[in-house]
């Protein structure tokens, strides 16, 4: 989904990061996350100001918001830059979150994955068909040189994935449990989402173009 989308993607003439510590920027939160929700209890018990927070989803929510920021830093740190879409995923997680913590009420954690995943369809579908703009091209250019074609499509593709996976979301939220939604989050939309963009490389090489070429 959206908020996996290259985290620590180096511009050219910014340094390269190791794909391992890319990973662990990007998948990282999520994972804690995960451990926060499932090991409350036992960090409530270590970090006394967690205690206080109540639930589960809420200790989980506060890892979660400074997983996130640690995140982000180090991406900035190591590239001295962050993209546009985890920089906007990251400040949802850090507002919602607050909602969240502020008004003791985990809908506002749970809807979080369905507004960044909508806002990002509606920007990207919107862009290309009001705008006749990739704005995908902005996220993907340092990773795939394709002709404009191959940009329309794989626009139109990532829109309409990014939507279903907001309407996923809500199904999953509203229909299960806190800790299934959770752990779908974290070893669900990954794998998904690591699924279609592979799915996507055959259309990628058809329009690939040599770098050189204008």
């Amino acid at each position: 989904m959206a908020e996996n989308l290259s985290i620590a993607e180096a511009p050219k003439g910014k340094p390269a990061v190791n794909p391992g510590l890319k990973l662990a920027l990007e998948f990282g939160p999520l994972l804690a996350f995960f451990f926060a929700n499932a090991r409350a209890e036992w960090l409530s018990e270590r970090i006394t100001f967690l205690g206080a927070l109540g639930e589960p989803i809420f200790v989980a929510t506060a890892i979660f918001m400074a997983a996130t920021a640690v995140s982000l830093s180090l991406s900035w740190l190591l590239t001295r830059t962050i993209p546009m879409m985890p920089l906007i995923s990251g400040v949802v997680v850090l507002i919602f979150g607050a909602l969240t913590l502020w008004l003791h009420n985990d809908l506002f954690i749970k809807i979080k994955p369905t507004i960044i995943n909508g806002l990002f369809s509606v920007l990207l579908l919107g862009g290309l068909f009001i705008f006749r703009v990739s704005l995908l091209r902005y996220v993907f250019d340092t990773a795939f040189r394709i002709d404009e074609r191959g940009w329309h499509k794989l626009t139109i593709r990532w829109g309409l994935f990014l939507a279903g996976m907001a309407v996923l979301n809500e199904v999953l939220w509203r229909n299960f449990s806190t800790d299934f939604w959770v752990a779908f989050k974290v070893w669900g939309n990954m794998p998904i989402t690591i699924a279609f963009t592979l799915s996507q490389m055959p259309m990628i090489m058809r329009h690939s173009i040599d770098p050189d070429e204008s």
